[in-house]
C-alpha cells in the first residue's frame, strides 16, 4: 500500500548519512523522493559495511524506496536534466533536499530561476557552511569527555547528530510544504549539523549546567542522577537494569528481594531511596547489594524474572545476536519484514517506524540500484520522449543500473 505522503515529490541530491536519512524518512511514509547520482556512482557509494558483492550495506540502507537517475553530473546537459527535475510543475513537487554545496548550479537563486516557489532544504556542516561531519562535531559537544571512565575522552560509533539532522531536515521539508500551501511562497531552509548538536546538548539541560558551574561526572555505564547500572549473569551476560521512576525502583526491589536491606542503606547514606536523586547518590551501596542476585542467576532466568516483575531492563547484545534473538528484530514485529534485494536476497530490512491509527503499515521498501528508474523518471516527470532518452543515453548523459 502507499503511506501518509502519497502525492509528495521530492528530488534529493546526497550523501552519507543525514540528507539521505531525511529522504528515506519521507520516502517511507509514500512520498516519492528521486535520488540523482553521477553516472560514476555517488562519493558514498561503496561505503562500509560492504556485501561479499562489494556493495555498499550502508548506501543500501539509507536508500530505501526512493527511485534513482544516474546522471552525468558534470556536463552541462546533465546539469539541465537535474535542475528540471527540481523545478518540475506541479503543486506537489519543488522540493528539493540536499547536503551538497549550494552553490553555482545548485545554489537556491540559479534554481528558484525556474520555479519560484521553489522549497530547498539544504544541510551545512557548520552554521557559517564549513566542512564538519558528525565524528568532528561530536568531540566539541562535550559528550566524549563524559564517556567512559573519564580518564581519556571516548568517541560512540553511533553517528547521533547525523541521524538528528535527517529526522530534522525531513520536519522542516514538511514544515515549509505547509507554509508554501497556505502562502504560495516558497523557502531556502538551512541547518547545520553543528547547530542541531548543540541544541539537544543544551535541550538536554548539559551547557546550563556547565554555566551554573557543575561539571558533569564521567560514570561509566552508570545512570546520571538516578539508578541504573550493568550486572554481570552467572553466564557472563550483562543485563542493564534502570530504576527512574518510583514505580521501576518498587519493582526492582520485588524481584530481587532487597527490601529488608533499604532501611540499612537509607540510614548510612542519609537518603530516601524513594527520590530519584538519593537512588543517584547511594548507587554503589545498591549495587553491591544487586551483584549477588545476577550472578547467581543465568541471563536467561534474570531477563525472566525481571520481566515477571515489571522491572526496565535490556540486555547486551551484539547486532547478530539481535538479529537472532531478540523479537523486537524479528518479522514478528511489523516494523520488519524480509526483503529481496537485488544481488544480495533476503535482508531484514525495516519501514517507517511511525504507526497510524486505522491505517495498514506502508510497505517494505528496498532501495533502488543506481539510476534503475533512469527512463521512467525522464518519461514521467520531464515527459521525455523514447527517441530523446535514447539520445541521451548514446550521448553519455544518463545511464541505467550503474553497478560498482
Amino acid at each position: 500500500m502507499t503511506g501518509v505522503l502519497e502525492g509528495l515529490r521530492l528530488v534529493e541530491g546526497s550523501a552519507f548519512v543525514a540528507a539521505p536519512l531525511g529522504g528515506m524518512t519521507l520516502a517511507q511514509l509514500g512520498a516519492d523522493v528521486i535520488r540523482f547520482d553521477d553516472v560514476r556512482g555517488g562519493i558514498d557509494h561503496d561505503r562500509w559495511p560492504v556485501a561479499p558483492d562489494g556493495s555498499s550495506l550502508f548506501w543500501r540502507g539509507m536508500n530505501k524506496g526512493k527511485r534513482s537517475i544516474a546522471v552525468d553530473l558534470r556536463r552541462p546537459e546533465g546539469r539541465e536534466l537535474v535542475t528540471a527535475l527540481i523545478t518540475a510543475p506541479g503543486p506537489d513537487a519543488g522540493l528539493f533536499l540536499t547536503n551538497f554545496p549550494a552553490t553555482g548550479w545548485l545554489s537556491y537563486d540559479r534554481l528558484r530561476a525556474g520555479r519560484d516557489d521553489l522549497i530547498m532544504l539544504s544541510l551545512t556542516g557548520n552554521p557559517d557552511g564549513g566542512t564538519a561531519v558528525d565524528y568532528t562535531i561530536n568531540p566539541a559537544t562535550g559528550f566524549p569527555a563524559i564517556t567512559g571512565d573519564g580518564a581519556r575522552p571516548v568517541n560512540h560509533v553511533l553517528p547521533a547528530w547525523d541521524v538528528a539532522a535527517g529526522l530534522t531536515l525531513a520536519v522542516g521539508l514538511l514544515a515549509a510544504e505547509r507554509h508554501r500551501g497556505r502562502t504560495g511562497q516558497g523557502r531556502h531552509v538551512t541547518v547545520s549539523l553543528a547547530d542541531v548538536a548543540f541544541a539537544v546538548v543544551a535541550d538536554l539541560g548539559y551547557l546550563a549546567q556547565a554555566q551554573l558551574g557543575e561539571e558533569r561526572p564521567a560514570l561509566g555505564n552508570d545512570l546520571y542522577g538516578a539508578f541504573g547500572r550493568d550486572f554481570v549473569t552467572a553466564d557472563r551476560r550483562r543485563i542493564m537494569v534502570v530504576a527512574i521512576t518510583e514505580r521501576q525502583w518498587r519493582s526492582l526491589v520485588a524481584a530481587t528481594g532487597l527490601e529488608e536491606y533499604l532501611p540499612v542503606v537509607e540510614k548510612a547514606f542519609g537518603v530516601r531511596l524513594d527520590r530519584e536523586g538519593d537512588r543517584y547518590a547511594a548507587r554503589d551501596a545498591i549495587a553491591a547489594l544487586l551483584a549477588p542476585w545476577f550472578a547467581a542467576r543465568t541471563g536467561a532466568e534474570a531477563g525472566a524474572e525481571l520481566t515477571a516483575a515489571g522491572v526496565c531492563w535490556g540486555p547486551y547484545q551484539s547486532f547478530a545476536e539481535a538479529l537472532e534473538q531478540d523479537p523486537r528484530v524479528s518479522t514478528a514485529n511489523p516494523l520488519f519484514a524480509d526483503v529481496e534485494h537485488p544481488g544480495l536476497g533476503p535482508l531484514r530490512t525495516p519501514g517507517s517506524p511511525l504507526v497510524f491509527t486505522g491505517l495498514e503499515r506502508a510497505d517494505h521498501l528496498r532501495p533502488p540500484l543506481v539510476g534503475e528508474h533512469t527512463d521512467e523518471i525522464l518519461t514521467g516527470v520531464l515527459g521525455l520522449s523514447a527517441r530523446e532518452i535514447g539520445g541521451l543515453h548514446d550521448a553519455g548523459v544518463v545511464a541505467s543500473e550503474v553497478r560498482r
